[in-house]
């Protein structure tokens, strides 16, 4: 069965699998998914990401989570902004600050996937997909 948000979904796994402490989660492959990926392996959140196929044989999208010691996960909690049902776009001087500037926002914007500093620098806005912390 088809999944009507990937986005979420992804989010969801990764949350759900850094609370239990697994070493990787296996999520859906979009061209979005692998974005939000590689701004999150930029900013130090997940260890890397691989291209796997699954045992029916369709593409899925592994991420390696990363974590502080033994117990304490780099990714504390992810929460969806911008759903299908509602989206939210902001200007380049109205991105949020995520937790006073300890976490993220990952921004959709006409340069790519990005984050909430890196759209300020470069006067950007776009669609506000999530926020990291």
């Amino acid at each position: 069965m088809g999944v009507s948000d990937p986005i979420a979904d992804m989010l969801t796994r990764i949350r759900n699998a850094s609370r239990v402490h697994f070493k990787s989660v296996d999520v859906i492959l979009s061209r979005t998914n692998q974005n939000i990926c590689k701004v999150l392996k930029k900013s130090g959140y997940i260890g890397g990401y691989d291209v796997k196929r699954n045992s029916l044989g369709h593409e899925m999208l592994r991420i390696y989570l990363k974590y502080q010691g033994l117990k304490t996960a780099c990714i504390t909690d992810l929460q969806r902004i911008s759903k299908p049902g509602r989206r939210v776009y902001v200007p380049s001087d109205k991105i949020p600050k995520v937790l006073d500037g300890y976490g993220v926002a990952i921004i959709s914007t006409s340069k790519g996937v990005m984050t909430d500093k890196e759209a300020k620098t470069q006067n950007v806005g776009g669609e506000l997909l999530c926020s990291v912390w």
